[in-house]
């Protein structure tokens, strides 16, 4: 099985200056609570409440203070946020650009199989 490495940020001195906090490299198959997916992706809890009421996430658990999100959440959340911030675009945008986005890279896997 090959497993998508992805990027989480924890408190730590030594890349304090450089990032805010230190990197460290999760598996996909891990769960972040939400305030640790606060944490990486450097967003309030707020920001990322929009993003579960927009449909952009979809959490473990009915709770919020009980929320878990699949650690491939994580990569859809910083898109989202990233649009957010550098294209001013809204919470409904984003969603609508994340989905756009997901249908092309389904589309382009399946035009791939369909040329192989």
């Amino acid at each position: 099985m090959i497993h998508e490495r992805i990027w989480i940020f924890e408190n730590d001195m030594s890349n304090r200056k450089k990032f805010g906090f230190a990197a460290e490299i999760l598996e996909v198959d891990i769960e972040l609570s939400l305030s640790q997916m606060c944490q990486a992706c450097g967003a309030e809890g707020e920001d990322i409440v929009k993003l579960v009421e927009e449909g952009v996430l979809q959490p473990i658990g009915k709770a919020r203070n009980r929320w878990s999100f699949p650690g491939a959440s994580l990569e859809r959340a910083r898109r989202a946020l990233r649009l957010q911030q550098d294209l001013g675009v809204n919470v409904a945008g984003a969603a609508l650009a994340l989905d756009l986005i997901d249908e092309l890279d389904r589309l382009r896997a399946e035009l791939k199989q369909w040329k192989a």
